[in-house]
């Protein structure tokens, strides 16, 4: 790996440690303990949902499989471990924790989640862990608005580990574009990308979306066609990879060799997507950065002909909205759609979303340590587009060009991109490079 995790995580600790103390004092509590959380059990059924670690947990150390398990931590003291190692001869027992992290720790090894429970302390405590975990945990929101606001600022840990997820990505989004190439079904590029990832679906950070032709106009496409259209045009993959918990979210669309005007119009978007993703600045207000988009995007729309209306009147007519109807991005890093996007401050609070854009998933301004998703889009909804042509703006829409590109779907291209003291790094970019 081309960083050293060990050597950069006793200062992401230290870290967590010092943030955890002001939390705990805002809240008048004595220790934070944070559960790693149980499997969901399946409705009227003996088995369980795949296990999904707490990501308060997955924060504090590079452990993503431990159900059951306690983090404490007393201000002053060196954290704690409660690992549960189950007596089972049913399914695989988690091993004994090891690795660059076990030495900052005091680890209890239990066999079960209700001996973990005796050995937690006791005094105020500060509870982060969902009821099937523990009945009376307290979550407190002061504690937890805290933590929250600043775990939007990444330590270089916290990057190192997400460039590695990037890599990984972007790995596995190759070997979906040879497969998309020779031909093969949405399930087979899927395949082909789990093989590449050398990760299961549930140890992806979120469901990929792999869609070929007009199943690109589906945002979160998840169906799987097990056979291949009789000619695929476009493909449009939303995918990403994990590393110790720490995600990446890559999207990117193709056209076939037969379809130019796709390709054209592919180009544009990207060329497009660049020029966001250099603004991802210290000071950039990102609601004026999802707005500034919708404008550069009606000017493709025009350039390319679907409308004949001036940037300015598609943005404040709606007309954007119909091809481009998401956000342009959101924070990321321990969970894909990262905490405290819409937080005004580190007491909590909210943001507001711009007029006429709900899905927006950030309103915050940018600062060094944030890590943002760039995801413009065009699409070509029919649902949307029918909405359209009731409209008057319909009048100043080429709806024989538009039908036409409806056999393509829509262009989604997406990088991680983290603020910093000066430019921008380009995770998604740079990982690309390192793989080509």
């Amino acid at each position: 790996m081309p960083e050293s995790f060990a050597s950069l995580y006793p200062a992401h600790l230290s870290t967590l440690c010092e943030r955890a103390d002001h939390a705990l004092a805002i809240g008048g509590f004595d220790s934070l303990l944070i559960a790693a959380g149980s499997p969901l059990r399946k409705f009227l059924d003996d088995q369980d949902y795949p296990f999904t670690v707490s990501p308060h947990f997955k924060h504090w150390l590079p452990l993503t499989d431990a159900p059951g398990s306690w983090i404490i931590y007393t201000p002053g003291g060196k954290p704690k471990l409660v690992f549960v190692q189950p007596r089972d001869y049913w399914h695989v027992v988690p091993q004994a924790p090891s690795g660059y992290w076990v030495e900052h720790f005091d680890i209890i090894i239990v066999r079960s989640a209700a001996d973990a429970l005796t050995e937690l302390s006791g005094g105020k405590r500060a509870v982060i862990a969902p009821i099937e975990a523990m009945p009376d945990a307290n979550n407190p929101p002061a504690v937890i608005d805290y933590l929250h606001w600043h775990r939007s600022y990444k330590t270089p840990y916290e990057l190192a580990l997400m460039r590695e997820a990037s890599r990984i990505g972007a790995c596995a989004h190759r070997a979906a574009e040879q497969a998309f190439r020779a031909g093969k079904s949405e399930l087979e590029i899927h395949l082909a990308y789990l093989a590449a990832a050398r990760q299961i679906d549930a140890e992806l950070p979120y469901a990929s979306i792999v869609a070929l032709n007009e199943h690109g106009a589906v945002l979160h496409y998840t169906h799987f066609d097990r056979t291949p259209p009789k000619q695929s045009r476009s493909f449009l993959i939303d995918a990403g990879a994990s590393a110790a918990g720490y995600a990446s979210d890559i999207t990117r669309t193709y056209a076939s060799p037969q379809a130019a005007e796709f390709q054209a119009l592919i180009n544009s978007v990207e060329n497009a997507q660049q020029g966001f993703a250099a603004t991802v600045l210290a000071g950039q207000s990102y609601p004026d950065l999802h707005i500034h988009a919708h404008h550069v995007l009606a000017g493709v729309l025009r350039e390319h002909g679907f409308i004949r209306m001036s940037a300015e009147s598609a943005v404040e007519s709606g007309v954007s909205s119909a091809f481009f109807p998401h956000g342009l991005g959101h924070p990321i890093g321990l969970q894909v759609h990262d905490v405290a996007g819409f937080q005004q401050s580190e007491s909590g609070g909210s943001i507001a979303r711009p007029d006429g854009h709900p899905y927006l998933r950030m309103t915050r301004v940018l600062e060094p340590g944030m890590v943002v998703t760039i995801e413009p889009g065009l699409y070509f909804i029919d649902m949307l587009l029918a909405d359209l042509r009731d409209k008057p703006v319909s009048r100043d829409i080429d709806w024989a060009r538009v039908d036409a590109f409806r056999q393509y779907g829509g262009i989604r291209i997406e990088d991680d991109v983290v603020c910093t003291e000066g430019g921008p790094e380009n995770l998604t970019r740079d990982a690309f490079a390192l793989v080509e």
